[in-house]
């Protein structure tokens, strides 16, 4: 029988305050920010500091796809078949059209460096003038944006690759569960009809250049009627389809900016080989064929899902992706751009750069200044140069602060909802052994809860465990195999 755990009310903000996140952008910030939202809801000429070379494409019918809930909406797809290839034209807001550089609202998203999430609502990185609405790809709304074309091949390859700034208006406002089942219904919108077979051809070019793509599900935290509840959200199609449009625009900018030798890129090193041998460990512990010759990403993509070895194992090819971060190309002729393998982000198997969600992340508004400019043949502008230097910390430090205050705020829900189970015992699955550091990691499906559990416990075994402490005021909870 399924056990709904929930509880009437859990107070997040005592982590915004110890994380030190508000939404005081402060006054001369927010009356640039108003200001702008004005001219662009008014439709003023001056709203656009780009309008001399802006192209207009309001009437190709762009469509949207995120969560329910998102009205930072940074995408806009329009996907077609060419022969047995692909043309996908991408729009991404236009966030530098609407932030004067260097000026106080760029000074105040550089501290800030990215929107911060947490169950009662984000912080945005931008105030919600610009981020949810003048700036927003919001439906039937003329909005400012960089459109990125890029035809594919029939094999996946690209063979063509445009940027530029434009003008879209979004048709229709879709999300990924209702993408997935219009998909498996016959019914999808005209202008994403090509997208399941342009993601699955991708995926699968993805999976021949080594790519490796973690599947585990999302633990959330979701508001009801009656307060709050743990959730477990499993990806669906639609997720991996619109992800490699995104992964598409992202390696067209990386392979721009490592070309020019003047950008951002997201980089990661290839694992260690100690890493991997340890994954192959795993799987020959629990029992899971990993054929010679087949690359991690191969074996990770063909486990069954229904499995809670499967779990085990994406869990544990976690550990593959160390070292994650952010390289500055300055174009400076003094500056040495480094070897290729160095500006690779070995997961994703290519040069990759952040440039699809500016809304959210401080790091693409950059990027997307610098490919404008490459594809446009003109120099970089002189405050994108001058900011080069000064991401990759700000960055990293945002990086850290989004993941910190989403666990913190699922710690603080498992602790709230359980407080009163202590003694209850559970069905688990362990996802990784204890170490001489850590004690054992374990997953309940029901309700859906990470933590750690002592006793002695090996990856992908079922176990029973029991509900040892629920601690809110240390965001603790832990267990004990039964």
């Amino acid at each position: 029988m399924k056990r709904i755990l929930s509880a009437p009310d859990i107070d997040f903000a005592g982590i915004r305050t110890e994380l030190g996140v508000d939404e005081e952008y402060g006054e001369d910030a927010l009356a640039e920010a108003r200001a702008t939202a004005e001219l662009v809801e008014s439709d003023a000429p001056s709203a656009d500091r780009y309008a001399e070379v802006r192209e207009d494409h309001t009437g190709v019918p762009f469509v949207t796809i995120d969560p329910p809930t998102s009205r930072d909406l940074d995408q806009a797809v329009h996907i077609t078949a060419d022969g047995d290839g692909f043309v996908v034209d991408y729009a991404i807001a236009d966030v530098a059209a609407l932030i004067a550089p260097e000026g106080a609202l760029d000074q105040e998203s550089r501290r800030r460096g990215t929107t911060v999430y947490f169950p009662d609502g984000s912080v945005p990185l931008h105030p919600r003038e610009l981020s949810e609405a003048a700036g927003s790809l919001l439906p039937e709304q003329v909005r400012l944006c960089v459109l990125w074309s890029i035809r594919v091949a029939g094999d996946g390859s690209v063979t063509d690759v445009r940027v530029r700034r434009s003008r879209i208006r979004s048709v229709a406002r879709l999300d990924y569960a209702g993408v997935s089942a219009d998909a498996a219904a016959g019914r999808l919108h005209p202008s994403i009809a090509a997208l399941p077979a342009f993601g699955e051809l991708r995926h699968e070019v993805a999976l021949g250049r080594g790519a490796v793509e973690l599947d585990l599900p999302d633990q959330t935290v979701v508001r009801t009627d009656g307060g709050w509840r743990l959730d477990l959200e499993a990806h669906t199609p639609a997720d991996m389809w619109n992800s490699q449009v995104s992964l598409l625009a992202g390696m067209c900018a990386g392979t721009l900016m490592a070309d020019a030798g003047v950008g951002l890129l997201r980089t990661l090193p290839p694992a260690e080989q100690d890493a991997v041998e340890d994954l192959r460990a795993a799987a020959r512990a629990l029992g899971a064929h990993w054929p010679d010759g087949v690359s991690v990403g191969r074996f990770l993509a063909g486990l069954p899902g229904d499995e809670p070895s499967t779990l085990a194992l994406q869990s544990a090819a976690g550990g593959l992706m160390r070292g994650a971060n952010y390289l500055a190309l300055t174009g400076s002729d003094e500056a040495e751009t480094p070897d290729e393998p160095l500006m690779r982000h070995s997961a994703i198997g290519g040069l990759y750069a952040h440039v699809t969600a500016p809304l959210r992340r401080l790091g693409d508004r950059f990027a997307t200044e610098v490919c404008l400019a490459i594809t446009a043949g003109t120099p970089v502008p002189d405050w994108v140069q001058r900011a080069l230097p000064t991401l990759p910390k700000i960055l990293r430090s945002a990086d850290t602060l989004g993941a910190t205050a989403d666990r913190a705020s699922i710690d603080l829900a498992e602790a709230v909802i359980l407080r009163e189970r202590v003694g209850e015992r559970f069905d688990a699955v362990v996802m990784s052994a204890a170490t001489e550091r850590r004690p054992a990691q374990i997953f309940l499906s029901d309700p859906p809860v990470v933590a750690r559990s002592a006793g002695d416990l090996r990856p992908g075994d079922r176990a029973v465990v029991e509900l040892t402490k629920a601690d809110e005021m240390s965001r603790t909870v832990e267990f004990r195999a039964v």
